[in-house]
């Protein structure tokens, strides 16, 4: 069973082709942990309502930042040991320069893998 987090990256205005450039530059790293299955960063771009939910029309763009840019990371590792390991790896190397691009410290949801399912694998 996987182990996976998913963080929450509320990114200072100014600071955010800052943290997209370190994030790019920590990439190379952080697919380099022992044990990580997959790794995901996305930029919120989107906000959809119910609206638009009960009519199955796309999500609209956000057209204005308002106080921060929000990033969402997952990555999922074989173990919990692993995990641990990359994330001791991460503080010593990226972990202040991130927390230097932040309004507030980013929130980080963890948990073992209930349900998966993924087109590039499936029979």
């Amino acid at each position: 069973m996987s182990f996976s987090e998913t963080c929450i990256y509320q990114v200072k205005p100014q600071k955010a082709e800052e943290f997209e450039a370190l994030m790019q530059e920590a990439k190379t790293f952080l697919e380099q942990q022992e044990g990580l299955l997959l790794l995901r960063l996305i930029k919120r771009g989107y906000r959809i309502d119910m609206e638009q939910i009960r009519e199955g029309l796309p999500p609209l763009e956000l057209t204005r930042i308002v106080k921060s840019v929000k990033y969402v990371l997952y990555w999922e590792f074989d173990t919990k040991e692993s995990y641990g390991t990359a994330q001791k790896n991460l503080y010593g190397t990226y972990w202040k320069a991130i927390d230097k691009c932040l309004i507030v410290p980013h929130d980080k949801y963890l948990g073992e893998e209930l349900i998966s399912w993924n087109s590039h694998t499936a029979d």
